[in-house]
């Protein structure tokens, strides 16, 4: 059943991140970083944050026996963000030579994560 869920979970996560990047594709069809993964990988992490303030209220590092956390945490938000499309565009950009949109693509992309994954956890602290 766990591994039922964690496939539609996965699979709504996966067709979000599609929709949500075709959507921002059509209004920034040539940015000069990628913002399609950028704002895919802040949103998901604002989202789980949000999920872990008001869910645990605290960040436990192994949770994988909750059902819910398999089912957000691993499955909608673990498809929904990516690691690997943002090293490879990463990769991309300093292949490129374009260093500073690399290192703007990097910090904004770490930083503003870590920021709104922090911003969640406090809403969902204070929400719930």
């Amino acid at each position: 059943m766990d591994i039922f869920m964690l496939s539609i979970s996965g699979g709504i996560g996966a067709i979000a991140r599609y929709l949500l990047g075709q959507v921002i594709m059509g209004k920034y069809p040539d940015p000069p970083i990628p913002v399609t993964m950028l704002s895919v990988n802040i949103l998901g992490a604002l989202g789980l944050g949000l999920f872990y303030g008001a869910y645990f209220r605290s960040i436990p590092m192994y949770a994988y026996d909750d059902l819910w956390f398999l089912i957000l945490g691993i499955g909608f938000f673990g498809a929904f963000t990516t690691f690997s499309t943002f090293s490879m565009e990463a990769l991309e950009l300093l292949r490129k030579k374009s260093y500073r949109k690399f290192v703007w693509y990097v910090a904004i992309s770490l930083l503003g994560s870590i920021v709104m994954f922090s911003a969640g956890y406090s809403l969902g602290l204070w929400i719930w």
